[in-house]
């Protein structure tokens, strides 16, 4: 099917679709599992990314003023976690003359973001404030559509119109009759008293009812939550300003502790190792549909980052506040890296800004500050690149390197939050009061529910001789009971 028109593809493309088995999926299911309807779609999307060359738009490639008209961008999340792609339509207005740009604008934000967090769903918001006639553009909205219809498969989770005036109202009927009935069923009209029902007001503008104080601004490009003005070593108050340096090595010492109890641990895993040897071989023969999913290690091209994708955190019931980050330097090089995060008022992360040597492990504990709490909104940047060997790891030397380094050269790696709301173990959630106990690993619990199995039918033996042995007590004293007064009644006979 490809030969026939590999000059109409971009090899890049079809060299993915033979690796990426999520892609693939992604395909499948957006045309419910029907192998002819899914092959004429990568057909259409693939002469469709060529013809666009979505895989070389960058910023340097399109008009700057696009960027800075902020008609379009991405910021902030849905209640139900997924990402908001903003469409400003009060900043669009009709120009044959610019309109394949604005188009390769679309396509550049949904390739960036595809690409940065793995093709995970958007939820689209039609923001169509103090829009008019003049702003009408069915072209372009169709444009819209068909990315997410044709191009980009199970990419769109709804699309949530706000305040469509009336005088649109006939031109959203053409749009409906683009959208298919899958899509149809994900428009979701609202205004302002009911548009919480799907975004909540922490990421909504004050004119949407939200308290968002989110403004656009380019540059920096707006790609993601981090935005200015941003901490990038925790929280700024003055209780963190003045901190002790008691509190400094009460943190050192319980890093240490941390790294103890991690060699303990592994020196623990290394005991069982030929004992759970048959097991794994058995996981990795037959792998889940979603193993991707379950990885704990994301393998980036200079640090390996564990966990892959989210910190866990407990509620305030459980007291879970640190999570432990570990960093391996998979370079020959040294490898400076910082941590940033979207909530800087809630964490403290230590190092936040530092360099790990090739070929060593480091570790970060992020810990919630004061009272606060960890929500799912929030959000950690990893960002890491190569230094020379020549190259000071003194903070100086680091803050002078980040100002210097081409962002092309700068590896970024994003995690979430996770709220467990039981005490649910994690071997990378800390407890305050925990870093002395080595985390539990599935061979730690396989081993204990064998010995307990075993506990359990050696009082089930135990239980079962005492059964026997009280049947027996009864028996013979029903019949020294019945002997007994035999021979009362002999005696009682002989007298008589």
């Amino acid at each position: 099917y490809f030969l026939d028109k590999s000059d109409k593809y971009d090899s890049r493309d079809v060299e993915r679709l033979q690796q990426d088995d999520k892609w693939v999926e992604n395909y499948l299911i957006w045309r419910h599992d029907v192998v002819d309807d899914t092959l004429k779609m990568i057909d259409e999307s693939f002469q469709w990314r060529k013809e666009y060359t979505v895989n070389d738009l960058s910023e340097s490639v399109l008009p700057k003023w696009l960027f800075e008209n902020g008609a379009l961008f991405l910021h902030g999340y849905d209640k139900e976690g997924y990402k908001l792609f903003w469409f400003k339509v009060k900043h669009h207005t009709r120009d044959p003359k610019q309109q394949l740009d604005k188009k390769k604008l679309v396509a550049f934000w949904l390739e960036h973001y595809a690409k940065r967090d793995h093709g995970k769903p958007l939820t689209v918001v039609f923001d169509m404030a103090e829009t008019g006639i003049s702003h009408i553009d069915l072209d372009f909205v169709r444009f819209i559509v068909n990315c997410f219809t044709d191009y980009y498969p199970n990419f769109l989770t709804k699309i949530v119109i706000f305040e469509m005036p009336w005088i649109m109202n006939a031109a959203f009927k053409i749009v409906k009759g683009w959208l298919g009935p899958d899509a149809i069923s994900m428009l979701k009209f609202t205004n302002k008293s009911d548009v919480q029902e799907y975004i909540s007001g922490e990421y909504l503008p004050p004119h949407m009812g939200g308290t968002d104080s989110f403004k656009y601004s380019y540059p920096p490009l707006v790609d993601d939550d981090f935005q200015t003005p941003l901490c990038e070593n925790g929280p700024i108050t003055s209780e963190d300003e003045h901190e002790s340096k008691e509190e400094i090595d009460a943190d050192t010492k319980e890093a240490g502790e941390l790294n103890e109890a991690q060699n303990l641990n592994q020196k623990k895993m290394n005991s069982i190792e030929q004992i759970s040897k048959s097991e794994e071989t058995d996981k990795t023969e037959v792998k889940p549909k979603n193993a991707k999913k379950a990885l704990t290690t994301f393998k980036g091209p200079l640090l390996h980052i564990s966990p892959a994708e989210e910190l866990y955190f407990g509620s305030k019931e459980t007291g879970e506040k640190k999570c432990l980050i570990v960093l391996t330097n998979v370079t020959k090089n040294v490898v400076a890296f910082k941590v940033r995060t979207t909530a800087p008022e809630k964490y403290r992360v230590k190092p936040s800004n530092s360099s790990c040597e090739p070929g060593t492990s480091l570790d970060i504990i992020v810990s919630l500050h004061g009272g606060f709490a960890a929500s799912l909104q929030d959000r950690f940047l990893i960002m890491a690149a190569e230094m020379d060997q020549s190259s000071g790891a003194g903070v100086p030397e680091l803050t002078q390197f980040w100002k210097e380094v081409p962002r092309t050269k700068v590896m970024e790696h994003r995690l979430r939050c996770h709220v467990i709301e039981s005490s649910k173990p994690s071997s990378l959630t800390l407890k305050d009061n925990a870093f002395n106990i080595p985390a539990k690993t599935n061979e730690d619990l396989h081993i204990q529910l064998t010995h307990l199995l075993q506990i359990n039918r050696r009082l089930e033996e135990q239980m079962n001789r005492c059964l026997w042995f009280q049947q027996l007590s009864v028996v013979v004293s029903l019949l020294s009971v019945t002997v007994a007064a035999f021979c009362f009644y002999l005696v009682y006979a002989q007298r008589s």
